[in-house]
Order: C-alpha cells, then structure tokens, then sequence
C-alpha cells in the first residue's frame, strides 16, 4: 500500500478510529490491533512476502532471548553471527543474487571465457532492507547487552513492522521504539495535531516538488546523452530537489502517521541541503540510515582509531556499503565511492565535526561565508547524484563528459524544458526552500507555520496546502526509495 493512494486515504483514518475508540483500553489490544493493521498494510502489496517478514521476525525475536540466556561469549556470538548470517543471506539473494551472477559473467568474459549467468525473475520484497536492519540491531544491542531481548512477541513484531516505517523507513532502533511500544498509549490532542501538520507537508513535498521536478529530471536523464553540459547541470539540480522532496517526503508522513498513534519514530532528514559540508550532509540526509552504519558498522571497524590507512580504509568501507545498500548497480557503488574522496579531506583535517550547529542559528539570513560554503556542498552532492540517477556507468561518463565541455556555457535547453509549468515548478520549489529555510529550527519545516497565527489565516494556509496538493495529484511519480 502506497502512502500517496485512495487505499492509505481510507485505511488510517479507519485505523486511527479502531485504535483509540475500540483498542484504546489496554496496551496489548493497542499493539494487536497495530501489528494486524501492519500486515495488511504490507500483504496489500504482495501476501506471498508477508511469510518472510514473520519469518524474520520470530528468527530475530528467538535469537535474542537464546543470546541473552547463553552462558558463554562463544554461544552469544555463535548465535548473533547465525542471525545475521540468514538475514543478510536473505536480503542478498533477493537484491544482489542477480547483480553477482552478471558481474562474475562479465568478469570472465574479459578473459576469453564465456559464461551464460542464471539469473532468477524474482520480485526485490518491498521494505527488506529496512526490516532486516532492525532486526540486525537489536540481535547485536542485546548481544553487547545494551538492551535486555523483548518477551512479548506482538510487541517485538510491531517493533519490526510498525506499518509507517516498514517500507521505507526510518531505520528504528529497539532502545528508541520498544520502550514507546511497552506502555500504553494515551491520546495526545497536541501531538495529533503535529502529526497531521507533518503528513501534509509530507504530502506537499512529494507530490507538488518532488512529482513535478521528476517531470524535468526525467526529460533530461532520460534524453539518451543527446543535451548539452548546462542542460544535465540543470537535470541534476532537478533530480537532487525530486529525490529530496521525495524520501524527506515520505519521512514526514511516516512521523506524522506515528504521532497520531502516539508513536515517535526517529527523525531521517534535517535540511540537508543547508548543509556547510559534506559531514555535515551525511549528519542531516537519512540520518537513521547514516547513523546506524556508524554504530554498527564504522564504530565497530575501528571508526577513526588506529593507523591512517585504517581511518581511510574504514571511511571506504562505510560508503561502499552504503552505496551498495541502496541497490544491486555499480552506479549506487561508485557513487559510495566519490562521497567517500568527498568525506575523506575533512576526517583527515578533523574538520569534520566542525558545522554541528544549525547554520545561521536564530538569524534571518546566512552570512557570505554560509552561503559559499552551502552552494559547493550542494553542487558536489548535485555532481554525485548525476552518478546515482544514471542507469549504469558509461551513462553517467557520458553526462560529465557533457558537463566538462564547453557546452557547460550554453544556454540550458530541452524540448518541453521552457514552458510555463516549469516556470511555476521552479517558483513553487524556491518558495519551498524558503519556506524549508526560515523553519529549518523545527523538526520540519511546517511545524511552526501558524502556530502564532488567528484561526482564519491559520486554516486557511491549512486548507491552501491541501487544495494546491490536491491539484497535482494526477501526476504521480512512484517513491524513489520503494526500490531500496
């Protein structure tokens, strides 16, 4: 089920009502009703993979208790490896069982052999490479005994499956969600209100920026290399704006629909692109995915600790993992890789826990300095989402070949390119910015909107948002980061 469908429409309000006026008396009929909501919410995708998200679940819920009851260190580890082992064999054959076998087909190919690669016609389960790192993470917390394994199965599953984050995240972790998921909810008017405040602005980001700049984006990557230099600049600067209204967007409804519940999930985007440095970018985009790669993963290689080619070494580790994590193409690779040369100036320097703070924090406008510093950061993500969008690597050779000729000076051009809808989408983008930019000290950028303000002109925004949204809904693109 897709947030931004008639079948989300009808099925949280229904949800919503059944949870708090028939399942509000006790905890546990709160959370059965919450699992049960879950899973259709997810069979209504495709039943056939719900058996292997349940399969996931007790796998990862029975480890954690053998763990936490084993006697020895070698038993507590035999167990967590076992774990781990099944839940990222599953996540690889689904994601990369085919990527490997045309890789390696590839490879002897260039030494003379031929190879015919079986590869399988498998759908990728939606959601897979969220569930499975929430199950990973608990497996390794109770194994380095950070927290004690959760008893109660429906409590754990929901933990796993909680229907807002199950497709696409944020990336929960059990010391932040079960302790919520453990005690029963009561009903917050304040806290509602926040949550429907952030699903409209969620839906706002997705289907009136993000939508409408993957009209542009589209155009151009999909131009088969035909345009010049300037015109990718712009594709690109259209795509990274679509791919953040689009996950940010997606985000924001998830957290919205969590609070209506009662539920806090963990924040995933904090304006990014107001960002000083790429550090500091990697701190604000996917913040749930970027920090759980440094605690289990970065952390645990020796993080910034030891000899300079283990601080190298570990920094190309994390990017190429999480380059790989969002999918089975050399593009999400390298990709990884660049933003790993990008990241690494500043982890040698030690200059990258420099910008922690909220840039121009309680002033109106940045300073010069700000806005140089902002603008390079954005051109180099900008530069490194040409590789992410690209459908393989001689096409994205292909668009910087463009980029780094003279054509860069031309003037931007695209059949469909100069029109009025563009205009207007280029309008509603930087009043969207703008908008992001004097809230950018909120959780979103929306929560203070009319906080201050009389009911009139604060329903009134309300209902302009809705009626502007509304407008372009039959434009839909699907989420981006479904494929992930």
């Amino acid at each position: 089920m897709l947030f931004n469908s008639i079948g989300f429409i009808i099925f949280l309000p229904v949800v919503f009502l059944l949870y708090w006026f028939v399942a509000n008396k006790t905890l546990k009929a709160q959370n059965a009703l919450l699992i049960c909501a879950s899973y259709f919410f997810y069979a209504s995708w495709d039943y056939r993979f719900l058996f292997l998200l349940i399969f996931s679940t007790s796998l990862d819920y029975f480890t954690g208790i053998i763990i936490s009851g084993s006697k020895t260190k070698s038993r507590k580890k035999f167990w967590m490896l076992l774990s781990i082992i099944i839940n990222a064999g599953f996540l690889g054959f689904f994601k990369y069982y085919n990527f490997f076998a045309v890789s390696f087909a590839e490879l002897i190919s260039n030494f003379g052999l031929k190879a015919d690669p079986w590869t399988l016609r498998v759908i990728l389960p939606v959601g897979i490479s969220f569930y499975t790192f929430h199950g990973i993470s608990y497996i390794i917390d109770i194994y380095n005994e950070k927290i004690k394994p959760e008893k109660n199965f429906i409590n754990y599953s929901l933990f796993v499956s909680f229907f807002p984050l199950l497709v696409a995240g944020p990336i929960e972790r059990a010391t932040h969600l079960l302790p919520q998921l453990q005690k029963k909810r009561q009903f917050d008017y304040s806290k509602a209100i926040q949550g429907l405040k952030q699903i409209l602005w969620g839906f706002f980001k997705k289907i009136v920026i993000a939508d409408q700049c993957a009209i542009y984006a589209n155009m151009i990557f999909n131009g088969s290399g035909h345009f010049s230099g300037s015109t990718y600049v712009v594709g690109s600067i259209f795509f990274a704006v679509q791919i953040y209204g689009d996950f940010s967007g997606y985000s924001d409804i998830a957290l919205g629909t969590a609070k209506l519940f009662g539920i806090d999930l963990l924040r995933n985007f904090a304006y990014p692109y107001f960002s000083r440095d790429i550090a500091e970018f990697w701190r604000r985009w996917h913040i749930s995915l970027s920090s759980w790669f440094r605690d289990y993963l970065y952390i645990p290689l020796g993080g910034n600790k030891g000899a300079l080619w283990m601080k190298i070494m570990n920094i190309f580790i994390v990017f190429l993992v999480s380059g790989f994590w969002h999918g089975a193409n050399w593009t999400f690779i390298a990709w990884g890789m660049l933003n790993a040369v990008y990241f690494l100036p500043s982890m040698l320097l030690k200059r990258n826990r420099l910008n922690l703070d909220i840039v121009a924090q309680g002033k109106i406008l940045p300073s010069a300095k700000d806005v140089l510093n902002m603008s390079i950061t954005f051109a180099m993500v900008c530069f490194a989402w040409i590789i992410f969008r690209s459908q393989n690597i001689t096409e994205a050779f292909g668009y910087f070949s463009k980029i780094l000729s003279r054509s860069l000076f031309s003037k931007p051009y695209c059949p469909g390119l100069i029109s009025l809808s563009t205009l207007i989408t280029i309008i509603t983008t930087l009043i969207f910015f703008i908008i992001e930019w004097f809230g950018r000290e909120e959780q979103f950028a929306f929560a203070s909107i009319g906080k201050n303000w009389n009911r009139l002109p604060r329903w009134s925004t309300y209902y302009a948002l809705v009626i502007i949204t509304l407008f372009y809904c039959n434009n839909q693109q699907p989420f981006i980061y479904f494929q992930f």
